[in-house]
């Protein structure tokens, strides 16, 4: 078999991409490749998905086929490794009860009378940072997996770099702020980590050059040579008339990161890619994979026109859609002729043990912490590193402002309503409980209760302004009803079904017909008939009276059985369970 090797890989393609694929065949997971794209020369993607689990899937890139491939499949690993494909959802009763929630090595710290952060979580440096007033409480850091307030907060191990000591880390706050940045895995420990260590500061160089408005140095055509395959993919896409800036990323040689930017002169729009590595040969190429992981050339005309509004470029909010489709608005400056540093032709690279200790002397240097936690129990080495104040993704305010536990309590409520038969004031005051609380309206009711409740429901496009139009009908307030039908139809009916939109104008027609005191509904209803058809008439009917109020929202059990996608969700992560029962019993 061919052996080909890469720059950055401490082992061949091809048997990384063996090793790997058996590896998840050993785990019991089926994996498919679900899609390739190949858009322009020397660059590939990939999107692999769990055939049995629908919710668990990566994407992969590289100059090769095969490098895009074992891209993917790392990234799988990755994710398995983290748990991070269960970061959104709650696990359930049996997992919240089980001998361990994540890990066999997590800690549990129970609340205190007083609700404050349990001692034993977080280091002083930490604590300082996330909670610098002395505010956050022990029950805020509930994490979601579990939301077992019985058991406590639960911390999990990493190593502090400094000195090797092992600080535990609330789960809560490491999927509150810092998501999927600072994951990887690799065919070695000191190539995860390296590949993690470069991510963070990807992420972090890249929001300093938008959020600052940046002018980057522009790599020199003499340098851009040395790389043939990188410059090949750029000239067919210029072909194809998107012109492309190629930048050094490195603010004066002192991160190795490169920024590649793409023009659609067609809509006036702009796509800026970063990439980092230790090597500037393959955090280029890096780079310019990344520009078209999971795009054809079709799919170019999605992003924003550069601006000058140099404010909302630095909005925390524009930053976070970086994070997460780059899609976000970049500013003129970038682009400026005189940049505000000069271009060094800057190399990190060595072996990985080499480059793991360069990397590490940038964070020293710079006066931060490193966390490390690394693991093995799937077979592969991967890792999570969190450095505070470079790698969050969000703001320690989060943790109060947007806690994915904030709907926990309201779980098993919310999940009762249909069918349930409470007094009418029981309902609206629900409303007003959502309001006290500060729920957001436009918030997804499945992701605020961390539920895969498949699209095929109600609860997939149910977000909380809908169901407050829903509240209000069961609890007979049909103004209220109609202002949040009508809510519920400007901001809502685009990702509705067919059926259900046609429900919605049938019910605002009948909330509409309900204020109008001298006309009398059975005149009316053969022509509503002929409109909207009689099965929506009726359920219009059913809702109106306060009846069948929770249009399209299955009754849902307390072990979510009506949930499938839910179900093969459970069932994948009792499959990490196994490996990781396994693994800590040796």
């Amino acid at each position: 078999m061919t052996q080909t090797f890469i720059p950055g890989k401490d082992a061949a393609l091809e048997d990384s991409i063996a090793r790997f694929q058996q590896k998840l065949l050993d785990l019991g997971f089926h994996i498919e490749e679900a899609s390739w794209l190949n858009p322009v020369p020397n660059v590939w993607s990939v999107h692999i998905r769990d055939k049995e689990c629908a919710l668990c899937f990566t994407n992969g890139k590289g100059a090769t086929k095969k490098a895009a491939l074992a891209s993917a499949l790392g990234e799988y690993f990755e994710r398995l490794s983290t748990n991070y494909f269960f970061a959104d959802f709650w696990l359930g009763e049996t997992v919240a009860n089980g001998p361990f929630v994540h890990y066999p090595n997590e800690k549990w710290f129970p609340l205190t009378e007083n609700d404050d952060v349990p001692e034993g979580l977080l280091d002083a440096r930490l604590r300082a940072f996330y909670d610098p007033e002395n505010e956050l409480t022990g029950s805020q850091l509930i994490d979601l997996q579990s939301g077992n307030e019985a058991r406590g907060v639960c911390g999990l191990p990493f190593t502090r770099q400094s000195d090797n000591q092992t600080v535990y880390i609330p789960m809560n706050i490491i999927g509150n702020l810092y998501v999927s940045n600072g994951m990887s895995a690799g065919n070695t420990r000191n190539e995860a980590r390296v590949q993690g260590l470069s991510e963070v500061f990807e992420r972090y160089v890249k929001n300093r050059i938008i959020a600052e408005s940046i002018s980057l140095p522009e790599i020199p055509a003499e340098v851009m040579a040395r790389y043939p395959a990188v410059m090949e993919s750029i000239a067919t896409l210029e072909a194809e008339g998107f012109p492309i800036f190629a930048y050094d990323g490195s603010l004066g040689g002192k991160y190795p990161v490169i920024c590649v930017v793409l023009f659609n002169p067609a809509n006036g729009t702009c796509f800026a890619s970063f990439g980092a590595h230790p090597d500037f040969g393959v955090a280029l190429e890096r780079t310019v994979t990344e520009l078209l992981q999971g795009r054809g050339l079709k799919d170019l005309d999605v992003f924003t026109p550069p601006t000058f509004d140099d404010e909302e470029v630095a909005e925390h909010t524009n930053l976070e859609t970086h994070f997460i489709d780059s899609s976000g608005l970049i500013s003129w400056d970038l682009f400026k002729q005189d940049a505000d540093y000069p271009f060094t032709d800057w190399t990190f690279s060595g072996t990985t043990e080499e480059e793991f200790a360069t990397l590490m002397a940038i964070f020293a240097a710079e006066d931060k912490e490193v966390y490390i936690a690394d693991y093995e129990h799937l077979g592969v080495y991967a890792c999570r590193i969190i450095v505070p104040g470079m790698s969050d993704i969000y703001p320690a305010e989060d943790l109060w402002l947007a806690n994915n536990n904030m709907g926990s309590h309201l779980r098993e409520t919310l999940l009762s309503l249909p069918g349930s038969a409470w007094n009418k004031e029981d309902y609206l005051n629900l409303i007003e409980q959502l309001d006290e609380e500060g729920f957001d309206d436009f918030t997804r009711v499945r992701e605020l209760l961390g539920l895969a409740t498949g699209a095929d429901n109600g609860w997939y496009t149910l977000r909380v302004g809908e169901l407050k139009a829903m509240l209000a009908l069961a609890g007979g307030d049909l103004e209220q009803a109609l202002i949040w039908t009508e809510w519920t139809m400007e901001f809502n009916s685009s990702v509705f079904s067919p059926a259900r939109a046609n429900y919605y104008r049938c019910l605002q027609t009948l909330l509409l017909l309900s204020q109008e005191d001298t006309r009398q509904p059975l005149q009316y209803l053969n022509a509503f008939i002929k409109m909207y058809g009689a099965e929506a008439v009726e359920a219009a009917s059913a809702a109106l009276s306060g009846e069948a109020a929770f249009y399209g929202l299955p009754a849902v059990d307390h072990d979510l059985q009506a949930f499938p996608a839910h179900q093969s969700l459970l069932k994948a992560y009792d499959k990490l369970q196994r490996a990781k029962a396994a693994y800590w019993s040796k």
